[in-house]
């Protein structure tokens, strides 16, 4: 679903208000993402995919399921169900991140982090399903807000 308005200002494009807040949300996230990922991602890996996770709980899918279920309907739902299974991650491309992900959510991590919209993807195409992964150990989605799956994982 992407915004009818290049500038945002409707209803379906985050606030400035919401957005410090989404990205006070991130930055938290994000230092947890970071410890339980590791370095093999780069350095800022686990920031930008907690802005995402921030942005998108924003709507209230703060959940791994409610991620999971974003990327399912966008497309992505074989590629995640691997992620979650015991088995091997299937890849995606950051084309494929970019199409299943809400446009405004999207595009405000991007701005957050400093990266045009196609960069963010591909950083969250190369970082999503190693994350999925860790946080699904067992080959099932766990129930817990994102810090209570993080401090599991790690």
């Amino acid at each position: 679903m992407r915004c009818h308005r290049s500038g945002g200002g409707c209803p379906c494009c985050p606030r400035p208000a919401t957005r410090k807040v989404i990205a006070m949300a991130g930055n938290d996230l994000g230092s947890l993402l970071g410890g339980m990922l590791g370095g093999g991602h780069g350095p800022g890996a686990g920031n930008l995919l907690g802005a995402l996770l921030g942005a998108l709980g924003s709507g209230g899918g703060q959940s791994l399921s409610g991620l999971l279920q974003q990327l399912q309907e966008g497309g992505l739902g074989e590629q995640a169900r691997s992620w979650v299974s015991t088995g091997e991650n299937r890849p995606v491309s950051g084309a494929d991140v970019a199409q299943a992900l809400p446009y405004q959510e999207l595009d405000l991590v991007a701005q957050q982090a400093g990266l045009s919209p196609e960069q963010a993807a591909d950083q969250l195409a190369a970082v999503l399903p190693d994350a999925v992964d860790k946080l699904t150990p067992q080959g099932e989605v766990p129930m817990g807000s994102w810090e209570e799956l993080i401090a599991r994982a790690r």
